[in-house]
């Protein structure tokens, strides 16, 4: 299951006179939640990364809800089956080869 943690729920604990340690302990926060979850990202987390998930993410949902399997087996005109196949294929590299690290 995925939890979203929102700011709001972040920030509760926060008095006038604790900003900075407040500040750190948000960013301890959102590192656990980095940690926790794959998919929130880093600070190291590139676009072409980022990209990766979200597009397996978005597969995985499509693949998962049998209504959303069914709209697009018809928009396509193909078989549920066959569209949840391209879709689990599109999942191996669904942006592509990734780019070419440039070293330093």
């Amino acid at each position: 299951p995925i939890h979203r943690v929102s700011s709001c729920c972040l920030l509760t604990n926060m008095s006038s006179t604790n900003i900075p340690e407040s500040r750190y302990n948000i960013h301890q926060q959102l590192e656990h939640l980095q940690s926790k979850y794959i998919g929130t990202g880093h600070a190291d987390t590139s676009k072409f990364e980022w990209l990766v998930s979200q597009h397996r993410d978005t597969n995985a949902s499509l693949i998962g809800h049998i209504g959303l399997l069914d709209y697009i087996s018809i928009a396509e005109n193909e078989s549920r089956e066959r569209v949840r196949v391209n879709l689990i294929k599109k999942c191996l590299q669904p942006c592509g080869p990734p780019p070419e690290k440039i070293e330093d």
